[in-house]
């Protein structure tokens, strides 16, 4: 009987995905409603997602199910322990992004230093034609060279991240997760190290620890000139704490590529139209032609190591 497998979110990964080497029965769903799961995966065996739930009661719906294969790196959107209860494996994807996640990271930074959408909006705008001298210099630019680029999360994301930083001349500093009283060796405690930000960096997966991290006393610490990148998890941040403090001036500007609901709601606190130097973009940090192409591929890898026998990249 051949396996059959069932990609509930073909759209979100707009790249070739190669045949596996087995007899198998393949589906795609564009798009799938999280309560339209259920009745899409009756009868498969192997289930692709990226960010469609499936919890106790889904599976509990889906006996025939064997393997989770995500098409992502995170696995926030799957319960493991009801997994590992039910004998079902979960594979994600790992370092498929290590060069899309730190370059959107590097182009977020730079865009809010040198305030590029502020002055390319205003050429549009037609002040430059109108400018007495050869420029205008309204919105103050910072250099990155001697700054302090602070890690919250460094695995290879922020790695990344970081040696791109360096290139820039920027001192990095890895802060200790919130809360544990003797740092790890090359760790800074997580209080101290946004103290010393100019620009924080998030890379750190969303858990019971890590939600709401960011929140108004962890703003509270860092520099009013600080700039702050979140393009781990937006749950990792308090939004109405983040809206708060760039109102405020605590601090001097922020970007990030994830909300906490993903596509956000059109009146999500951080969408408002009078919250000063943010940038949003639509969780594309990771997702250049090449970092799809290589997720694709790890996708299909993981699901021949399934069902050969010795899975890999194993969540559960």
């Amino acid at each position: 009987m051949n396996t059959r497998i069932v990609f509930l979110e073909r759209d979100s990964v707009p790249v070739a995905f190669r045949k596996p080497a087995f007899a198998h029965e393949w589906v795609d769903f564009g798009h799938t409603h999280q309560s339209r799961v259920v009745e899409r995966l009756v009868g498969a065996q192997i289930a692709v997602i990226n960010k469609r739930r499936i919890g106790s009661a889904e599976l509990e719906a889906l006996p025939g199910l064997r393997m989770i294969a995500l098409a992502a790196t995170g696995s926030d959107n799957i319960d493991l322990t009801a997994c590992a209860t039910r004998g079902v494996v979960v594979s994600n994807v790992r370092g498929y992004a290590l060069r899309s996640v730190p370059e959107h990271v590097m182009a977020l930074v730079l865009a809010l230093s040198r305030r590029l959408f502020e002055y390319v909006g205003d050429v549009r705008a037609g002040r430059w034609a109108t400018a007495p001298n050869f420029c205008f210099l309204d919105h103050p630019i910072s250099d990155l060279h001697g700054k302090t680029l602070v890690l919250v999360g460094a695995g290879a994301l922020g790695e990344g991240v970081a040696r791109l930083a360096q290139g820039f001349g920027m001192e990095v500093v890895r802060a200790e997760r919130r809360g544990v009283p003797s740092p790890r060796p090359g760790y800074r405690p997580f209080d101290d190290a946004l103290a010393l930000a100019d620009v924080v960096s998030v890379h750190c997966p969303l858990t019971t620890e890590t939600r709401g991290l960011f929140d108004s006393r962890s703003f509270s610490l860092m520099k009013p000139g600080a700039l702050f990148i979140n393009t781990a998890r937006g749950g990792v941040v308090d939004d109405q704490s983040l809206v708060n403090a760039l109102k405020a001036g605590t601090i001097a500007g922020a970007a990030i590529d994830v909300l906490t609901t993903e596509p956000p709601a059109a009146d999500h606190p951080l969408l408002a139209g009078d919250i000063p130097n943010l940038l949003i973009t639509p969780h594309v940090a990771w997702a250049s032609r090449e970092a799809m192409e290589s997720m694709a591929g790890q996708v299909i890898e993981n699901i021949e190591a399934f069902v050969g026998g010795t899975p890999r990249n194993r969540l559960v």
